[in-house]
């Protein structure tokens, strides 16, 4: 086995020659970019149909020569049961098998390469069944450009940054097996500082390293975020950021407003997944985020896995991730609720644009009779409280627990109207607790889960 180092700083010489090409990419027109997508589907089922014996019984009597994006309504979806149940039959290189991967992810304590060349990641622990990802060598460093890509060209076409060191502070995971941890660590170079605040650490800690960091970028999930916000405003937290980035969670509209309120700064979102890296990235220039219309293909459809036009909300989406054929996802099933928008993005870039993601289809409340209870039903309520800085919702047999951080404030008006809200929406005899808590449940790798419904 190789040294990791050198390893690592082969990928990041690689990274650099393809970084310019992935800026252009940006001002590719749309008709450029439908070509690239088309090119990049066929090599993909050309490498599924030769590699791997799952796919080749799934999509045999297709002929990728001939076949087009337009087609793939016409295949099946793909789950992650049907992705973790089958892996080895999945996955294009014999010499992995789930297993090997998981002793791999199980060891990692930072970020490392398996079979010197593969990155392994695992997700799940939000909803649902764990899922295991493996990303090879070409595919990491066209991922992480895709992510890092509207940084690079924000730098060079915003005059207010010029001069400015290129320090980012990122407060969200710490551990390797979570993407965003894990790339950032692969790609660490002398051109951007990323100093990495732990989200699980205790918020006075936070706080007193952002102000001896002074950070030009402030990144982390929403709900760190949010937390921050509120020390901005108190005055303990001292840093005047240029750049906002949210990642990894819902943002949620109330979210993003007092975040950029209280910083006085433009944030970007970026909607990445363990699955298949950048699926939305911000730029600054507006709310929104861009499709890396060159890496995947995302079709947005209903609970029915119909197609839904744009500017309407869907209930999940199928990715394709035409970047990465070392593990083929063709119609991979994301419960992410998107709405891709109809305007053109003032950054000019022919990218498609999304809205902000702020919920899931397993976000949704199930209850006796068949009513189903959307997030927003509870953020109605709970955002235009100005004393409630965070929040998370309990599914209970009868209604809901509502933990809040934020002081001081009136929890059991707070419960009354959301039970009233329940009840229009057809819950029987609806009940809601609201309390007050200093922090919230965090998942293992730090993400608050917003709404959690009871399982099954």
């Amino acid at each position: 086995m190789a040294d990791y180092q050198e390893l690592r700083e082969r990928h990041v010489a690689d990274l650099a020659g393809i970084f310019p090409e992935w800026v252009r990419r940006l001002r590719w027109p749309a008709e450029r970019l439908r070509e690239e997508r088309q090119e990049r589907l066929r090599a993909l089922l050309r490498v599924a149909l030769a590699s791997s014996p799952w796919h080749r019984e799934r999509l045999g009597g297709i002929d990728p020569e001939t076949f087009v994006e337009d087609d793939l309504p016409l295949l099946p979806a793909m789950t992650k049961d049907d992705l973790m149940a089958n892996w080895d039959a999945v996955v294009t290189d014999r010499r992995l098998a789930l297993a090997l991967v998981e002793r791999h992810l199980a060891g990692l304590t930072a970020d490392a390469y398996l079979l010197d060349e593969v990155h392994a990641c695992a997700s799940g622990g939000s909803s649902g069944r764990r899922g295991v990802y493996v990303h090879g060598w070409t595919a990491w460093a066209e991922e992480y450009a895709g992510f890092m890509r509207h940084v690079l060209w924000d730098r060079a076409a915003s005059p207010e940054l010029a001069g400015l060191p290129n320090t980012v502070a990122f407060v969200a995971a710490q551990h390797a097996t979570h993407m965003t941890s894990s790339m950032a660590q692969t790609f660490a170079n002398p051109m951007v500082q990323i100093q990495r605040f732990p989200v699980t650490q205790p918020i006075e800690r936070i706080v007193a390293g952002l102000n001896d960091y002074q950070p030009v970028a402030l990144m982390g999930y929403p709900s760190a975020l949010a937390l921050l916000a509120v020390e901005a405003r108190d005055g303990r937290l001292r840093i005047a950021p240029k750049r906002l980035m949210s990642t990894s969670e819902p943002l949620l509209p109330e979210v993003r407003r007092s975040v950029e309120e209280a910083f006085g700064a433009p944030l970007a979102n970026m909607y990445g997944t363990s699955e298949a890296g950048p699926i939305g990235v911000g730029c600054w220039r507006g709310p929104g985020m861009h499709l890396p219309d060159d890496l995947v293909i995302v079709e947005p459809v209903d609970e029915a896995g119909r197609p839904v036009p744009p500017g309407t909300r869907s209930d999940k989406i199928y990715l394709t991730a035409i970047s990465n054929p070392l593990l083929p996802l063709i119609r991979f099933e994301l419960t992410d609720q998107v709405t891709v928008l109809e305007r053109p993005c003032p950054c000019g870039s022919a990218h498609r644009l999304i809205a902000d993601v702020e919920a899931r289809l397993d976000d949704d409340f199930r209850y006796p009779g068949g009513v189903v209870v959307h997030p927003h039903v509870f953020r109605s309520v709970l955002s235009r409280e100005a004393w409630i800085v965070e929040y998370q919702v309990r599914q209970t047999p009868t209604g809901a627990e509502a933990l809040v951080i934020g002081a001081p404030g009136d929890p059991d008006a707070v419960g009354r109207a959301l039970e009233k809200e329940l009840a229009q929406v057809g819950v029987a005899g609806p009940s809601v607790d609201v309390r007050v808590v200093d922090r919230l449940e965090r998942q293992a790798v730090g993400k608050v889960r917003r709404f959690q419904p009871i399982p099954g």
